[in-house]
């Protein structure tokens, strides 16, 4: 009999302990909507079958309206920026620039740019719950649940076509961890079935820093070709 109890009083308990999600995703969303710039350092990493991959790193900066640059400082030195219209991939040691509408971008870190806009995850998630399949890595956080809207799902299914990461399709797993008593955001794990997953690890956020316009603004290189569209396959695994 109790074999019987123990699961049901384990699950109970877990509920009963959960965060409030309202007051969690309020929070979260205050934090970042008061701050006109930010910016944070960054760890990228990619997983197959629970193996690593890939990890890179940099520092990650954001502007309203709907502005952000990420820089790769290692393993090597490369952009991904959004002016607010277009977004751009910089890979420097192909000599190559890929521009594309922000709006048209498949690319897994667009909607992160609602750390540079209205900040309502609302937006891209259909609801939000707390993961109790996915704890949080200290005990001061706690792990939300990101069911993605059908617009979002699509916009990655369309990169999954195009040669991007299959990291968002088929109904994959969103979660967010954020730090209870402040709102911060720490960690954002994307999962899906087939074993792939990308994880974003952020650190030492600055609100309202001092960032020149000209950061969020491209200005090719001499001798840099411009290509039109979505990264190419066989850029797909590298960094962006």
């Amino acid at each position: 009999m109790l074999q019987c109890i123990h699961p049901y009083l384990f699950l109970f308990l877990t509920i009963i302990g959960a965060p409030d999600v309202k007051v969690l995703v309020s929070r979260l969303e205050a934090r970042y909507r008061s701050a006109r710039t930010l910016q944070a350092t960054f760890l990228e990493r990619y997983t197959e079958n629970g193996r690593v991959v890939r990890v890179e790193a940099g520092t990650v900066y954001f502007r309203r309206p709907g502005k952000m640059r990420w820089e790769y400082d290692s393993p090597e030195k490369n952009l991904f920026l959004v002016d607010g219209k277009t977004a751009w991939f910089y890979v420097r040691a192909d000599r190559t620039v890929t521009r594309v509408p922000a709006k048209e971008s498949s690319d897994w870190r667009t909607p992160l740019a609602l750390l540079a806009g209205e900040m309502k995850l609302s937006r891209v998630c259909e609801k939000v719950q707390s993961a109790f399949d996915e704890p949080a890595e200290s005990s001061a956080d706690a792990m939300l649940y990101c069911e993605l809207r059908a617009a979002e799902e699509k916009i990655q299914e369309q990169g999954v076509a195009a040669g991007m990461p299959n990291v968002t399709a088929a109904r994959d797993m969103v979660y967010l961890e954020i730090v209870q008593s402040s709102g911060d955001l720490v960690r954002i794990l994307v999962k899906n079935s087939g074993g792939v997953g990308i994880e974003f690890r952020f650190a030492g956020w600055q609100y309202n820093p001092q960032v020149a316009d000209s950061l969020f603004h491209f200005s090719v290189p001499p001798g840099v070709a411009i290509v039109n569209g979505e990264l190419p396959p066989n850029q797909a695994g590298a960094t962006p």
